[in-house]
């Protein structure tokens, strides 16, 4: 489904990704770990077109997005849930949702897709008419979440979905991105619990200082000894 290849991503003259492969299947959760810095969120912008790789390619069902603009990218399939939210603070829960449905087919579909993320985010359905800003933390997620699923996805790329949360509520939000995944939305997670996001991953990439170090299950990454050492504190 989502096939990079040999990508390099600069800001200026700072190199930030190095020759990075990666591939996300359909129906598969793939995660990306690595430490702050790493270039995580910098992979994710390339993917969606906010940056710009030097060379390489970057493909998405056999389509080169290389050079695409992002709103072609979000047409054709791709969402991106950023890291921080990033929600409109001053439009209401419903409005944000709607934000999400930009085209035609989205749109469409859009009093089918608003249900279903309720299904997934009940709570939105109870703060339909509340101001985003005034929302916690928790339920500001969960609505960039939503938000990102307006757009009928194939392909939701997640940043950082648990940062901030309180324990129990992550929990929830690993189990709602599961359940995603099993209706058909494939995932591509970059997280900093690594535990969790190898957990529900069936592969998985280990990014470290612009480059990919390892890869593999997210089961064998779990039991690998430099995973568990670094990331795990074991």
């Amino acid at each position: 489904m989502l096939n990079v290849r040999d990508i390099n991503v600069f800001y200026g003259d700072m190199q930030a990704l190095r020759g990075i492969s990666l591939e996300v299947k359909k129906g598969e959760v793939v995660s990306v770990i690595g430490s702050n810095g790493a270039g995580k969120s910098t992979l994710l912008r390339a993917i969606s077109g906010i940056l710009r790789a030097r060379n390489g390619t970057i493909s998405f069902n056999d389509r080169n997005i290389t050079n695409a603009h992002s709103a072609g990218i979000v047409a054709a399939g791709i969402s991106h849930v950023p890291e921080g939210r990033q929600v409109f603070p001053n439009m209401t829960v419903k409005e944000n949702l709607e934000m999400g449905a930009q085209f035609p087919h989205m749109k469409k579909a859009a009093t089918a897709t608003i249900e279903e993320v309720y299904s997934f985010f009940p709570r939105l359905k109870e703060r339909l008419g509340q101001n985003a800003g005034t929302l916690s933390g928790g339920e500001q997620q969960m609505l960039a979440m939503g938000r990102g699923l307006m757009s009928l996805p194939q392909l939701m790329m997640l940043d950082e979905p648990s940062l901030g949360l309180a324990p129990l509520l992550v929990s929830t939000i690993f189990e709602i991105i599961e359940k995603i995944n099993q209706l058909g939305t494939s995932i591509l997670l970059i997280e900093q619990n690594v535990f969790q996001s190898l957990k529900i991953s069936h592969r998985g990439y280990v990014l470290e200082n612009g480059t990919i170090a390892l890869s593999g299950t997210g089961e064998a990454l779990l039991e690998n000894p430099h995973i568990r050492k670094t990331y795990l504190g074991l």
